[in-house]
């Protein structure tokens, strides 16, 4: 099973490493997708869990015993596609390749399993037609 999970760190909780007590502790295997902590101060980090279910609350009980907040994301791109040109100046900058153009009829395609939140489809498109919204 795989879990985006969204954590907020209090500024307690920045002088852990807590990424490693979840790899050797409740065998998670983790991707940071993005990070915006800062030692002392506190912040964010969203990141993808891959390992079964029981590992992975496990180990979100864990993070919520000390004092981090634990959010199950779900996230929807979205894009007026009734107004692309399929330029592909989204898709070439989609680091995962969840969005492509491919042959035979060139039109751009999304694959919402790969997305990565990344945001960047937001900032190629030249006609502004991507949204981002989390949902929890």
């Amino acid at each position: 099973m795989e879990k985006k999970l969204l954590l907020s760190f209090p500024p307690e909780a920045t002088f852990q490493s807590f990424a490693y007590e979840l790899v050797k502790d409740y065998d998670l295997r983790i991707n940071i997708l993005k990070a915006e902590i800062e030692i002392g101060k506190g912040g964010k980090l969203l990141m993808a869990i891959e390992a079964p279910e029981e590992n992975i609350e496990r180990g979100i009980e864990y993070m919520k015993s000390h004092g981090i907040q634990v959010s199950s994301l779900a996230n929807k791109v979205f894009y007026d596609n009734s107004r692309c040109v399929n330029c592909g100046s989204c898709a070439s900058s989609c680091p995962s390749g969840a969005l492509s153009i491919t042959a035979p009829d060139w039109k751009l395609k999304f694959d919402a399993e790969k997305c990565i939140v990344c945001k960047l489809c937001l900032k190629s498109c030249p006609m502004k037609l991507f949204s981002i919204e989390f949902t929890e």
